[in-house]
């Protein structure tokens, strides 16, 4: 099975991130490191991702938050901490 890296840029989508990720777990395959990057978001997205990482402190979710730079900046920042290979890129 291949070892994917999903890449979610968040820029004040505090109405729309929990359904992203609850999206994503959905998903039939296991073997997933989902990677948030917060590009320097104005509204209460930073507390519904950390939320969200507590209920499911068993996935594997790496959170990280940045000045903001743009979607392009934010895809970057999530390509250069994956671990994986194989990357889908959430927009």
């Amino acid at each position: 099975m291949a070892k994917i890296s999903v890449i979610i840029p968040v820029y004040n989508t505090e109405k729309y991130i929990e359904k992203c990720l609850d999206s994503i777990l959905k998903q039939t395959m296991q073997d997933l490191e989902i990677i948030i990057v917060n590009d320097g978001s104005t509204d209460n997205s930073e507390d519904v991702i950390k939320k969200y990482i507590e209920e499911h402190k068993n996935l594997r979710i790496k959170y990280l938050k940045k000045e903001n730079g743009g979607l392009a900046s934010a895809r970057n920042c999530g390509v250069e901490h994956a671990s994986r290979k194989i990357y889908i890129i959430y927009r």
